[in-house]
């Protein structure tokens, strides 16, 4: 969840792209002209001048010498950097993600992204429409690893998850992918602050079928609630509905198996692979 392509730029990447074109600009040169003068398109050109793409040494290189080398370019390089790459929909709740003190998860889709290992990643990355390149997957796998550091330095932040039996059983990615997966989330959930319960594939009362719930609060005691779609996402705060899916959750709570009974399916599930 939250974890689409598009990168998110950064102060560093916005004024590092402005000093580009503010030099190219007193020299004379179009983007198309300075681009054969650096050997980039004028796209890339335009892509790191906006602050959208991370300038790679190859052109800082040749951007200093086309634009006076004096160096500018070079030590502002060197404190250029970008947030891994997450969903534009997705930002806010991130930031209020990394300082909460309390984060409900339940998910029916996927594994959440806190729980995901680098081959699930790359699996689901492989069945992205529209396709993905090297880059934009390692980018996303890091958004993900920057995220899940979350669990094991915020050991005060209470984490719980309701995972789908069902997430497992499709065996995205294949069954090495589905072991090495279990694996990891029966890891997490021996960490003191994470409780993770699986919702069996048969269960007659389900109070989570509207979709998956995010619920989160913060350090002065608000709760946020977050819903994502298809290309999109929605951070709630109206309390009325805040409340209406903290009590779905808690009813769900009820309904998934147990930790240990979770914990004891996963082996089995991880057995029968």
């Amino acid at each position: 969840m939250g974890d689409g392509v598009e990168p998110e730029s950064s102060d560093s990447l916005r004024t590092f792209g402005a000093v580009v074109q503010a030099l190219r600009e007193h020299a004379g040169l179009s983007r198309e002209e300075f681009g054969e003068r650096v050997q980039f398109s004028k796209h890339t050109v335009a892509s790191v001048e906006l602050g959208r793409r991370m300038p790679d040494e190859s052109f800082v290189e040749a951007a200093e010498q086309a634009l006076g080398n004096t160096g500018a370019l070079r030590r502002a390089a060197g404190h250029v950097a970008r947030q891994p790459g997450l969903a534009a929909w997705f930002r806010r709740w991130a930031r209020m993600e990394a300082s909460a003190i309390t984060l409900y998860t339940y998910e029916s889709r996927m594994l959440p992204g806190l729980l995901q290992t680098k081959a699930y990643v790359d699996a689901l990355s492989a069945a992205q429409l529209p396709p993905l390149d090297d880059a934009e997957i390692e980018e996303r796998w890091a958004a993900r690893a920057e995220r899940q550091k979350l669990l094991r330095e915020r050991a005060n932040t209470a984490f719980s998850f309701i995972l789908e039996e069902h997430l497992f059983l499709r065996r995205t990615g294949g069954p090495e992918v589905t072991r090495n997966l279990i694996d990891h989330v029966l890891e997490v959930a021996e960490l003191r602050n994470v409780e993770i319960q699986v919702m069996p594939l048969v269960q007659e009362a389900h109070s989570g079928l509207q979709g998956p719930i995010c619920l989160l609060e913060t350090p002065e005691n608000r709760w946020y609630a977050y819903n994502e779609g298809q290309e999109s996402g929605q951070l709630i705060s109206d309390p009325k509905v805040v409340s209406v899916l903290q009590r779905r959750y808690a009813r769900m709570r009820s309904q998934a198996l147990t930790i240990q009974d979770s914990v004891s399916l996963l082996q089995r599930m991880r057995g029968d692979l």
